[in-house]
């Protein structure tokens, strides 16, 4: 990081720097620490890039400049570090004109800032430096590069450098980029930063991954390449699968086709992995759209395209999926695969039967006409009568509801399990609730990416979920009714909400501020920003991350009235009570993170962390 410039002004007389070996002086605006050393004039920003420790009360011993605070060690002439971990620290011209030493403190920069952000990133990445993924994430935002660049740095990180293929960080990271328009702009940083460091902590220690080329001809077709996909899945073949697969992709066909694909194996066995290799793999796709934008355009990553390394990083997990049907509380006390096997036409790969039905529920719907559910379809699938969830199901699509909206019901039925799930059970059974709704939440997405048949496997895997976690809504914890609480202030709503969050045992006050929130006409994008803030300053895992995303999706599709039925008042408020609740049971922590965040904010300001 050595420049040249010729902006000099005096520092110190030279005498006076043999005499004491080093020197701290403060040019405009600048400190910087001059050094004595073999014979020669050094001086360097004072700061450690590291942490900020004064390098003038280092050490200088044959060329090498040694921080005391953390040891990090510095080639004096160019201030290159020996340490991955900590950064090049600023050198500055010197200049000795009768005697007296002058140095520049204002150099030009020889490098753009984003691109030193850019590598370190990398850096961060490969090493797994907390501190450096958070310097790099802040410096690249406030260098004005869009988070979409350091995230496709990351993506693809994430597909290459994991044997495991895709897992929870790339899917944090996806989380944390669609709630990104909803957070204010130091939480984007934080948000940035809490999917980066996800990312390289799943991947520290992991071999690489090493790719299967695509098939040598591109003209199988799709439903045989599909066939084949699935057979190599079943059998558990990740190798065969992913040759399928990259063909595919090879052979240009579209976006929808490739989630056809890819849908199709991640529901031939129901609800597989507690529902994490669909959500993996709609995650996937989301991820792709905001680095690539349209479909294979590759339009942050010049001619090439992330997509097959990354699809092909979902192989893994699919292939190594646990199988709801070989679970014993699908199989006992009532055989709930048997339920879905008569109404798919087969086993649980099969989807002739429901074939059968969406052909009768298009000739059922007129021109224009859109399906409704019938009047207590939500009582049925929160009731207690698999047989009755089942029968009004395939009902729903023999009368036309497409998998779109018939996901969208069966969603809201998986949100109202945490809204209303019960305190009095243990703490872990958060984590049933959580998984079936953010499994809703998957396949709700998916739908609105391709109308594969298979999908609906999927939506009958919630609601058999929905069915399953019953018992923990027993007794259900009550939902604020809209109007329940007027007459207070939205701000010091939130005010309180985030006062909640900072202690614990505030599941039911948490739910019942948001019905307040919303009973005094709160602004919605008010209380995500304030949900948003309270996640991200914590020490947040996996599920957390996931749950807030998935809700404000959630809430933002029932709010647009876009997608399934219309939806009533207390029926939209739902995501967001849940959610509430969810994050009042997880917090506080001990926001080791988030100090972290902090230290590498206030390095990034120029700010001092050490204190004499």
């Amino acid at each position: 990081m050595s420049s040249k410039s010729g902006g000099f002004v005096e520092a110190v007389p030279l005498e006076t720097l043999k005499a004491d070996g080093r020197e701290l002086v403060s040019r405009n605006g600048t400190a910087i620490a001059l050094f004595y050393h073999e014979g020669e004039v050094r001086a360097v920003d004072n700061r450690c890039p590291h942490m900020g420790f004064p390098l003038a009360e280092g050490s200088v011993e044959d060329g090498i400049l040694t921080c005391h605070w953390h040891h990090a060690r510095f080639e004096l002439s160019c201030g290159d570090t020996f340490d991955p971990w900590a950064d090049d620290v600023q050198t500055y011209p010197v200049e000795v004109r009768d005697g007296t030493v002058y140095v520049d403190p204002n150099p030009p920069l020889e490098r753009d800032p984003a691109d030193h952000w850019a590598d370190r990133l990398e850096t961060g990445l490969e090493e797994n430096l907390r501190l450096v993924i958070g310097k790099s994430t802040i410096g690249l935002l406030d260098a004005g590069v869009d988070y979409r660049e350091p995230m496709a740095t990351t993506v693809e990180f994430a597909a290459r450098y994991r044997e495991m293929g895709w897992s929870s960080g790339a899917t944090i990271l996806g989380c944390m980029a669609n709630v990104m328009d909803d957070l204010e702009p130091d939480d984007r940083k934080r948000a940035l930063y809490t999917g980066v460091r996800h990312v390289a902590n799943d991947c520290a220690g992991e071999a690489p991954n090493f790719d299967q080329p695509s098939f040598s001809t591109t003209d199988v077709p799709f439903e045989r390449l599909k066939n084949w996909f699935r057979d190599c899945v079943e059998v558990r073949d990740a190798d065969g699968a992913e040759r399928c697969l990259r063909t595919a992709i090879a052979a240009g066909y579209d976006e929808a086709a490739v989630a056809k694909l890819l849908f199709a194996a991640a529901t031939d066995h129901p609800y597989l992995s507690t529902g994490h290799v669909l959500d993996f793999a709609n995650t996937a796709f989301e991820c792709l759209e905001h680095v690539e934008g349209d479909w294979g355009t590759g339009d942050l990553g010049g001619n090439t395209t992330l997509a097959p390394d990354v699809l092909a990083s979902l192989i893994d997990p699919l292939v190594t999926a646990s199988r709801s049907d070989e679970r014993s509380s699908w199989r006992q006390p009532i055989d709930l695969v048997a339920l879905l096997e008569d109404v798919y036409g087969g086993d649980v790969t099969e989807t002739s039967g429901l074939e059968a039905l969406a052909a009768t529920g298009e000739e059922a719907l007129e021109d224009d006409e859109t399906w409704e559910p019938p009047a207590g379809f939500q009582d049925t699938l929160l009731g207690d009568d698999p047989e009755a969830i089942v029968g009004a199901l395939a009902d729903a699509i023999e009368s036309g509801a497409s998998t779109e909206a018939l996901a969208a019901v069966v969603a809201r039925a998986a949100a109202t399990r945490v809204a209303q799930f019960g305190v009095a059970n243990e703490f872990s059974d958060w984590n049933t609730v959580h998984h079936t709704f953010t499994y809703a939440n998957a396949v709700h997405q998916s739908t609105r990416r391709t109308d594969a048949i298979e999908l609906y496997r999927g939506i009958f895997d919630v609601a058999i979920n929905v069915y399953l976690d019953r018992f923990l809504n027993t007794p259900p914890a009550p939902i604020p009714e809209p109007g329940a609480n007027e007459g207070e202030a939205p701000e010091a709503i939130l005010e309180g909400l985030l006062e909640t969050f900072d202690r614990e045992g505030g599941v039911d006050e948490a739910g019942r501020l948001v019905g307040a929130f919303f009973d005094a006409g709160g602004d919605p994008a008010a209380l995500k920003r304030t949900l948003g803030h309270a996640l991200l300053r914590e020490d947040a895992g996996f599920h957390t991350l996931q749950n807030l995303e998935a809700a404000f999706r959630q809430f933002d599709l029932l709010e647009a009235g876009v997608s399934g039925p219309p939806a009533d008042e207390r029926t939209r408020r739902v995501p967001m009570i849940a959610t509430a609740r969810y994050l009042a049971a997880h917090f506080p922590t001990r926001r080791e993170a988030e100090q972290t965040f902090q230290i590498a904010s206030r390095l990034n300001r120029g700010e001092a962390i050490h204190e004499e």
